[in-house]
């Protein structure tokens, strides 16, 4: 086993300040706010945290995919800071702020689409979906909204009606917002084993074609909502030919196209908007999780003329665009451009693919691995040419890691992915001392037992 550099677990978790404090979050945390390590911060800096009884960890899920500049980085800590000397809260619509203005301006410049933009500013990505399909259906007049399988847009009713998985996230909490459709989204992967990629986007694209004729008529569909890269589901990722497909549908049909960039924003995958590689030009997007470096604010950036049609007073809210979050904001997108992040997370997934690579030979419980930048999974399987998911092997390692000091994160349609969301401004000492801990972790997961 390798010498550790950076983690370093001192004692078996949860350590013992952890667990008389897990007692007391039992007495008092309801069941379903989960968690997946059984520890409690103490500090975090940059890609390491730090517990309250002395073990380190290199962080490979960034709060979920919340930290891209990573943990209380100086830009944004001085940034945060200085506003909060300033000022708190005035509330935009009371006493307005230039903080909300500068990030508007950045964003509606740097978002896709060539043309003239606005943008608001809500508290998390649920929020921002959810006030996305309100200024869909405002501009439209129509009611209908279409998601995609296996897709995640929030917790809250509406966002949890367009997600495209049961559980956890929706069993036994309908009913469901009405007016909300689920078409296909390419899982390329698990596709028919005798059809060609190209064969299974067409097929799926005619799908959705049909969609139309047997769920609803397009003039009654206001947006489309779609993930670039399917965050929940496992990083699952389309291809160009599928997703400008359903562009083109909406275009054809006069259907606002939403891109949620919840996860895969702010150089995830290489550009500050996964929607880039797919060459389209959404109508909508919606933003928040690395936007401002846990700081909670989220925004809908979005053609003028759509964003526009709402009246005075029909969108917002009491703590929408904080002051805090808009500096917050300013900072990241200061420390992308000063840190080249964008090309940082080409070549993080370069490397991590690589390594996947070779993990994929040597482990037949890896089906797949796949990864758009620095979004990167591997799907565990029991049997590569049956390919039935293998979520207590996923399970086994994930703990098997956070004993040998790396968080990451599971995911899936099955429950049976690890995705990583690594900080951007990891160092490559770090990155390789994960990567080195999550196959040892798969090693010893590949003959462990079931995980309880």
């Amino acid at each position: 086993m390798m010498r550790k550099q950076f983690a370093n677990v001192k004692t078996s978790l949860p350590g013992p300040k952890a667990k008389e404090l897990l007692e007391r979050r039992h007495d008092v945390v309801p069941h379903g706010v989960s968690y997946g390590t059984p520890t409690f911060v103490a500090s975090a800096k940059g890609a390491l945290l730090k517990d309250i009884d002395g073990n380190q960890f290199i962080d490979f899920a960034g709060a979920i995919g919340v930290n891209n500049v990573g943990h209380s980085h100086d830009t944004v800590v001085n940034a945060v800071q200085d506003q909060a000397a300033k000022y708190i809260h005035t509330g935009f619509n009371v006493m307005m702020y230039d903080p909300y203005i500068e990030l508007a301006e950045k964003l509606a410049e740097l978002a896709p689409g060539r043309f003239a933009k606005k943008v608001m500013f809500l508290n998390s990505g649920a929020e921002a979906n959810e006030n996305a399909v309100k200024i869909a259906r405002k501009y439209t007049g129509r009611q209908a909204v279409v998601s995609l399988t296996g897709g995640f847009h929030g917790r809250t009713l509406l966002a949890m009606s367009m997600t495209g998985k049961i559980k956890p996230y929706k069993y036994e909490y309908g009913p469901f917002a009405p007016e909300v459709y689920h078409a296909p989204f390419p899982y390329n992967y698990r596709r028919p084993e005798a059809m060609s990629e190209e064969a299974y986007t067409d097929e799926l694209l005619k799908r959705v074609e049909d969609f139309f004729i047997t769920e609803v008529d397009p003039s009654q569909v206001a947006a489309f909502i779609m993930e670039p890269v399917q965050g929940e589901s496992g990083f699952i990722i389309p291809n160009k030919t599928f997703v400008k497909g359903v562009y083109d549908l909406c275009k054809q049909h006069g259907i606002l196209f939403i891109a949620d960039e919840i996860q895969t924003g702010f150089g995830r995958t290489g550009n500050y908007f996964a929607m880039d590689h797919f060459d389209v030009e959404p109508d909508l997007t919606t933003v928040s999780k690395s936007m401002g470096a846990g700081l909670p604010i989220s925004g809908i950036i979005g053609r003028t003329e759509i964003m526009d049609k709402a009246k005075g007073g029909e969108l917002g809210g009491t703590y929408c665009g904080t002051p805090l979050g808009c500096r917050a904001g300013l900072a990241v997108l200061e420390v992308m451009e000063k840190e080249n992040l964008n090309d940082r997370a080409v070549k993080i997934g370069e490397k991590v693919m690589e390594k996947f690579r070779k993990m994929y030979d040597r482990f037949d419980a890896i089906g797949d691995y796949r990864g758009l930048g620095a979004m990167c999974a591997l799907e565990f399987v029991k049997d590569r040419d049956s390919k039935e998911p293998d979520k207590d092997m996923t399970g086994r390692v994930l703990k098997k890691a956070r004993e040998r000091g790396l968080i990451a994160l599971n995911a899936g349609v099955y429950d049976n992915v690890v995705r990583l969301l690594m900080p951007l401004v990891i160092t490559d000492d770090q990155l390789d001392e994960g990567l080195a801990i999550l196959e040892e972790a798969i090693e010893a997961a590949a003959v462990g037992e079931k995980v309880t």
